[in-house]
């Protein structure tokens, strides 16, 4: 692949561009991938100094730190790119699309220092590809092909072919077209659950130390809410935190 099928990729792939010109001067991801294949080049000749100036030069001039030693397909897309980091042990197949502030990273595996230097630490992209922005993957994980990660999931293990990919941490919520069966887990509602819980359970053992009940403050009586369709609810009393566990507040 060379720079004028990387525009082409481009055009094909981005509504915004307008022309080949346009890609070529102002699309920061073209940018980033040729600077990024220069340094792979030095990376492969052992001149390792030499090929992280390229990565910084690199990240310097468009806002997307590619280390040389990752290992980039064909028909890579970095939409828009800023804060974009692609690990030393990464690689991304052919196809994939990655827009702004994603990271492929190291997880536990670098805790190590030094140690794990020559190990896979990063994660792994099979072809087509998509990450969202501001989504992490994280660590040795394999991603499988035709994957899309929607922006902000962070992604600790291993994702089957043809899957959606939610949520932090995240998890498969379709699998070849079809919904993954089961309740989905939603770890900050759980945990809004279970102090509710806790604090039913504390205002019972209130209410028969003291044979009063628990008063109901002016501001939970009146509180209100902005559904889906920007309809407000009344609430009247009901508590919010049960509201929102029944998908008002998701």
């Amino acid at each position: 692949m060379g720079l004028f099928a990387d525009i082409k990729n481009i055009l094909n792939k981005d509504p915004a561009a307008r022309s080949w010109i346009e890609v070529l001067l102002c699309y920061p991801g073209l940018h980033a991938i040729q600077i990024y294949r220069i340094g792979h080049r030095f990376y492969g000749m052992r001149f390792f100094t030499l090929a992280r100036l390229c990565s910084h030069i690199g990240r310097m001039l468009t806002g997307i730190e590619i280390h040389p030693g990752a290992k980039i397909g064909d028909r890579v897309l970095i939409d828009h790119g800023m804060g974009v980091v692609i690990g030393e042990t990464a690689e991304v197949g052919d196809d994939c699309v990655l827009y702004q502030g994603v990271t492929l990273g190291a997880g536990s595996e670098a805790r190590g220092g030094a140690t794990t230097r020559g190990t896979k630490r990063h994660p792994t992209l099979g072809k087509g590809v998509i990450v969202g922005s501001g989504a992490e993957i994280q660590g040795a994980v394999t991603v499988g092909d035709n994957v899309r990660v929607a922006s902000g999931s962070i992604v600790l293990r291993d994702v089957p072919p043809d899957s959606v990919v939610v949520g932090v941490p995240g998890r498969v919520i379709y699998r070849e077209g079809k919904r993954v069966e089961g309740k989905v887990p939603d770890i900050e509602a759980e945990a809004l659950k279970s102090m509710k819980l806790r604090i039913d359970e504390m205002e019972r053992r209130l209410e028969a130390i003291t044979g009063k009940p628990a008063p109901v403050s002016p501001e939970r009586a009146n509180i209100s809410i902005q559904t889906e369709t920007g309809d407000i609810d009344e609430l009247n009393g009901e508590d919010p935190v049960e509201v929102f566990l029944h998908g008002a507040g998701i």
